[in-house]
């Protein structure tokens, strides 16, 4: 099990930190439900850095791109 901030200071950091969860999961270092609870942990920690009206800010948008997204929106049921 990784270790990741839950709590995160800006939009910046907390598309660092969903990058980080993913790209363990990509590389089998943690399992899916472990990805699973770690996303939702974030995104419930950080909603208004993650989310805008119920869509990406831009700047997560930007550092996380669109494969990873399509990947918490399924997680979060966006």
């Amino acid at each position: 099990m990784i270790y990741i901030n839950t709590f995160c200071r800006n939009q910046k950091e907390v598309s660092s930190v969903i990058n980080e969860v993913i790209d363990q999961y990509w590389e089998k270092i943690i399992s899916e439900q472990e990805m699973i609870k770690m996303i939702e942990t974030i995104v419930v920690n950080n909603k208004s850095l993650v989310l805008k009206d119920n869509l990406f800010t831009t700047t997560v948008k930007q550092v996380c791109g669109k494969r990873r997204l399509e990947i918490v929106a399924r997680i979060i049921n966006l």
